[in-house]
């Protein structure tokens, strides 16, 4: 009786996928998000790009991995960018806390505590940011380039601050308010740091 031979690709070694893991985090980390390449990865773990891709996929998918991501931001945007652009503020708040106050906000909340006291993990929490949200909502309503640090590092001073007060703080009335309090009392400060004047 013949026995069926195996096609496609041999699976790596068992520690394979974590040694792309941590080179991963080491490389963007060092270089930034938009620095780092699969090719510099593959070669830090001592393994072929194809397989970066068979793991991971694209770099995209490979930071999300790397940095623990609870969701992509990727599927959850297109909700945010929807719609009247003076309701971004909004529904960027509204999805926030939406994903901080689900089941995968406890990973976040780890993220963020751990951000708080080790540089190498706030770097990577600020590429994340950068290259996963802010850049992405920025470019889609049409900012001019020249304010998008500045713009982006006030939606991210909003959000980080709203998500450390609520859940690792816990500062009341804050910690225990219903979502849409925040979203009303939050949503209009991000929209102008998103669309509106900065002077």
């Amino acid at each position: 009786m013949a026995t069926a031979r195996r096609t496609g690709r041999r699976p790596g070694n068992p520690g394979t996928r974590e040694a792309i893991l941590d080179a991963a985090r080491a490389a963007f980390a060092e270089r930034g998000f938009d620095a780092a390449s699969i090719r510099s990865i593959a070669a830090a773990a001592g393994v072929d790009p194809a397989l970066v891709h068979h793991y991971f996929g694209g770099k995209d998918q490979l930071f999300l991995a790397a940095m623990g991501a609870p969701l992509d931001p990727g599927e959850l945007l297109p909700r945010v960018l929807a719609g009247d652009p003076d309701g971004v503020g909004e529904r960027l708040v509204r999805t926030f806390l939406g994903v901080w106050d689900s089941p995968a906000g406890t990973a976040a909340v780890a993220l963020l505590r751990s951000a708080v006291s080790n540089e190498w993990t706030a770097r990577l929490l600020r590429e994340f940011l950068v290259t996963q949200v802010l850049r992405r909502v920025l470019h889609h309503l049409d900012v001019d380039p020249a304010e998008l640090p500045l713009r982006g590092s006030l939606v991210a001073s909003q959000l980080v601050g709203l998500a450390l007060m609520r859940y690792v703080v816990r500062l009341e009335p804050v910690a225990s308010a219903p979502p849409e309090t925040l979203v009303a009392a939050v949503g209009p400060t991000v929209q102008r740091y998103l669309r509106g004047g900065l002077g």
